[in-house]
């Protein structure tokens, strides 16, 4: 008796580390967020309008959230056809904005082409506003989101689209981008060249399912290994009934025919149609099922991403860092659980600077900024020296503030009496003088430093292949486009997930 109760003992002592191990294993596994979308855009082909209602009611059903950003004129025309119960099914999702027209000519990028900053902003805004309000008006909401048609992406939308009332950038293209997952651009959260983590499961092709089930636990598992993230999937309700776009029969390589020549885009057969419904069904199911997977929607990822520096307090300690790490190189940083870009870091040293000069203690807070409208062009006459007084950098610190106090921007050139600096040389030697203000004095010399602005690495070079859209003009390429895009990389930061 004694004999059989030492062996049971034996081995309980024996299987407790192996319980140990199992509970470490059950412990949560690091997060993977799903959104799911769908560009909602074909208002050519009726079908188009149930497969958006039967997507939606699916989804509904699977208790899913996702996403429908729809184009100005499919909202317009639901209304005319009468479609309350395609509306009705969209409402229970959220709602985003995918252009005014979509492929109907000049696309975003193809109107912008030439624009400057501002004047691109208004341009903007006087083509997609109609869109956005109409949606308003058919659908109840603010669209929450917007996403360029195609690859029809330019910088000048962010602030048009603030104004318009959007809060996120939800898309997929190749014009700006960090490591795959979510990022800050332009004061607003973008889902936006994800690559490696957009992933989607082709629809009628032999196989898709199962290679589509290997690709996402492949791309889960890999998001795990750096302790979560988001994976974005993207749909078009239309191309699970039809053979071919809607637009590319119509408006292919800059054709843009009268609405009376419009032509049907050819359909799937009822089986085919059937089976895209059931594979996709399918494949939400078992992104469902995988352990430590959520559907997430806009609303969430703004909540998951929130720029935690906007609330944060910056005292000494802080601006020292900022001071010391922009004199080496200008881009984006993170500290206290939270990214600066490089814009953040102008204003915030901008304004550390006034309160050394007033001597005042206090505390900041960030205020965004956007990035320079043109690229840096020295002064004409004269030569940029190469030390200055502390007294007159003093006046160009303040020179800049009013700068940023009536524009809300990085300024494109700064000012120190007749000659001028780029605003990276500006933050680097605003950098040092922060750092060694105890040693200076009125008369003191400031040496002006070369700033090492680093945050453009994250955007494309222009290219014919960047804009491979099959609508626009055949050789299309926008390189001013691209130009505005890297002056906006002033705003470019990571955007961290909270824990």
């Amino acid at each position: 008796m004694r004999k059989a109760f030492r062996l049971f003992l034996l081995a309980f002592l024996l299987a407790v580390p192996l319980l140990s191990l199992e509970s470490v294993n059950s412990q949560p596994t690091a997060p993977i967020y799903v959104t799911l979308w769908f560009d909602t855009e074909d208002y050519v082909l009726p079908q188009s309008d149930d497969a958006a209602k039967r997507l939606a009611e699916m989804l509904t059903r699977l208790g899913v959230k996702s996403t429908f950003k729809i184009v100005g004129e499919k909202a317009r025309v639901l209304e005319q056809r009468g479609r309350k119960d395609v509306i009705a099914a969209l409402k229970k999702h959220e709602i985003g904005y995918h252009s005014n027209l979509h492929s109907g000519q000049p696309t975003p990028a193809v109107y912008l082409q030439h624009a400057g900053w501002e004047d691109g902003v208004a341009e903007f805004y006087r083509r997609e506003a109609k869109g956005v309000r109409d949606i308003e008006r058919i659908f109840g909401v603010t669209p929450i989101c917007y996403g360029q048609p195609g690859s029809s992406w330019a910088p000048q939308t962010y602030p048009a689209l603030k104004r318009m009332g959007v809060s996120m950038y939800l898309d997929e293209s190749n014009q700006v981008g960090i490591n795959d997952q979510p990022f800050y651009y332009g004061g607003m959260l973008n889902v936006f060249k994800m690559r490696s983590t957009a992933v989607r499961m082709d629809l009628g092709k032999a196989d898709n399912l199962a290679e589509a089930q290997k690709e996402f636990q492949q791309v889960a598992e890999k998001l795990r290994q750096q302790g979560g993230g988001t994976i974005s999937i993207y749909y078009h309700p239309c191309e699970f009934v039809h053979r071919e776009f809607w637009d590319g029969v119509n408006f292919r390589r800059g054709a843009n025919p009268p609405r009376s020549e419009w032509k049907l885009p050819p359909v799937q057969t009822a089986e085919e149609i059937e089976r895209n419904y059931r594979d996709f069904e399918q494949y939400v199911q078992f992104i469902q099922k995988q352990a430590g997977v959520q559907f997430v929607h806009c609303a969430d990822l703004m909540k998951l991403y929130e720029d935690r520096a906007l609330n944060f307090k910056f005292t000494q300690k802080e601006i020292s860092a900022i001071a010391q790490t922009v004199q080496k190189e200008i881009g984006f940083q993170q500290m206290n659980g939270f990214a600066l870009s490089a814009a953040d870091s102008f204003g915030l040293l901008t304004e550390a600077c006034l309160s050394l000069l007033d001597n005042k203690k206090q505390s900041l807070k960030l205020k965004p900024l956007h990035g320079p409208a043109r690229t840096f062009s020295p002064s004409v006459g004269g030569s940029k020296p190469a030390t200055v007084r502390l007294v007159e950098f003093s006046e160009t610190v303040r020179d800049v503030a009013r700068f940023i106090q009536t524009h809300g921007r990085v300024p494109d050139e700064v000012w120190i009496g007749a000659q001028s600096i780029s605003p990276q040389d500006y933050l680097a030697t605003l950098g040092a003088v922060i750092e060694n203000w105890k040693g200076y004095d009125g008369n003191q010399p400031v040496t002006l430093r070369t700033g090492n602005f680093m945050a453009d690495r994250y955007v494309a070079e222009d290219s014919t292949r960047l804009w491979g859209w099959v609508i626009f003009p055949e050789g299309f390429h926008a390189p001013k486009i691209m130009e505005m895009a890297r002056l906006q990389a002033w705003t470019l930061k990571p955007a961290l997930l909270s824990r």
